[in-house]
């Protein structure tokens, strides 16, 4: 996993070298760093969500834009999606009535995340560029641990799930923001995008969960 996210990082970073001849910094390839805080929950179809976690994601970011106002947004980051539940499980311990119970569920999930964006933008206002984003994320699954209260018995901590979470995550991605540029090829980016995971991100066969998060985006451009 490590020599697979090097290389998509070198990738990223030889793109970013043949595009910087670019005649305007609105067209060819622009990269950039992001850092920023997750907002996320999870949806049982057994039990509740029990509010917002936060996390966090930060990697790379890059736009190909191929006209002045269009372009195709992509990425390579780190994300931290958390949430809480409180969630039925059945047993059957060789009885023949299985037994349920009631747990109470903090999942600390981490992806490798592309996403697959297009990006409208409007004409500068002000040195101001507005823009709208559309897409799919895709998340290859890094590490998963979850904290466990049952209710009315024992509880755990940091306890190893990533046996029981799917490999990948899919998600659709809407967002919007605002990019300003203080230089001629250095910009600032900023705004809100929705991560609606819409895969059951658990292997379990007896029930389904999905998660989703609100990212306060910050990056700069280059």
């Amino acid at each position: 996993m490590k020599r697979t996210f090097i290389g998509l990082i070198l990738l990223f970073l030889t793109v970013s070298v043949f595009a910087q001849d670019s005649s305007s910094p609105y067209y060819g390839f622009r990269l950039g760093l992001t850092a920023h805080p997750t907002m996320g929950w999870v949806k049982p179809d057994i039990g509740k969500s029990n509010g917002v976690s936060l996390g966090f994601s930060y990697g790379l970011i890059g736009d190909f834009n191929f006209t002045q106002n269009y372009s195709f947004a992509t990425g390579l980051t780190i994300t931290t999606v958390n949430g809480k539940s409180t969630e039925i499980r059945t047993s059957n311990s060789g009885s023949a009535i299985p037994s349920q119970s009631e747990y109470k569920l903090n999942y600390k999930i981490q992806y490798v995340e592309v996403p697959l964006t297009l990006k409208l933008k409007t004409v500068k206002i002000n040195e101001v560029r507005y823009f709208g984003q559309f897409g799919l994320s895709n998340g290859i699954l890094i590490g998963a641990k979850q904290d466990a209260d049952m209710t009315g018995g024992a509880s755990t901590r940091d306890i190893n799930i990533k046996d029981d979470i799917k490999f990948y995550r899919a998600g659709l991605i809407i967002g919007a923001g605002a990019e300003f540029e203080i230089s001629e090829n250095t910009s600032i980016t900023t705004g809100l995008t929705f991560n609606n995971g819409f895969t059951d991100i658990t292997s379990s066969k007896s029930s389904t969960v999905r998660n989703h998060y609100l990212g306060i985006n910050f990056g700069v451009f280059f």
